[in-house]
């Protein structure tokens, strides 16, 4: 066997290691911040944030999504909420139902189909003075041209959320 050949051989055992390895890495879902579906108020997995760190007053006061201050928190339903200011912490711990999303921030559309499925703070809809956070902008869409599948998100909500933790 020749010099080279036998340097060769040595390094043979590193190809399967990089294999195995790389399977891994591609294999393994990536670190994604998402929400977990076993909280009744949606919250990121890893900071404990509801709706991600949005602003809950703000859909209502600037009609639009707006992320909290990291120094203007307040605990409520298991959840850590920001706002922007010290006034929307105060509107929201006063009447923390009619600002919040409205089953928790999850979607009323998937939830009318018997679905639990996280909302995404940035797709959102005010209707009959309440907040609600869609997964997708077509389930808002939908959810808005057809009212009715309130009434059917209200009714399954029972029902889903007894499946969920407090915390």
């Amino acid at each position: 066997m020749t010099a080279r050949r036998q340097e060769n051989k040595g390094r043979a055992f590193l190809l399967p290691v990089f294999a195995v390895v790389f399977a891994l890495l591609v294999a393994s879902p990536a670190r994604v911040v998402q929400a977990t579906p076993t909280e009744r108020v949606v919250t990121d997995y890893y900071s404990g944030l509801a709706i991600g760190g949005y602003d809950p007053v703000a859909y209502f006061t600037d009609r639009e999504a707006r992320p909290g201050a990291q120094d203007v928190e307040a605990s409520w339903g298991g959840a850590i909420w920001r706002f922007r200011n010290d006034r929307n912490k105060a509107v929201f711990l006063a009447n923390p139902e009619i600002y919040g999303p409205q089953f928790g921030g999850y979607d009323p559309f998937d939830l009318a189909r018997g679905k639990i499925v996280a909302g995404r703070p940035g797709v959102w809809l005010i209707t009959g003075q309440r907040l609600y956070l869609f997964n997708k902008t077509e389930n808002r869409d939908a959810f808005a041209k057809d009212l009715t599948r309130l009434s059917k998100a209200t009714g399954n909500w029972p029902t889903l959320s007894a499946t969920l933790s407090d915390y």
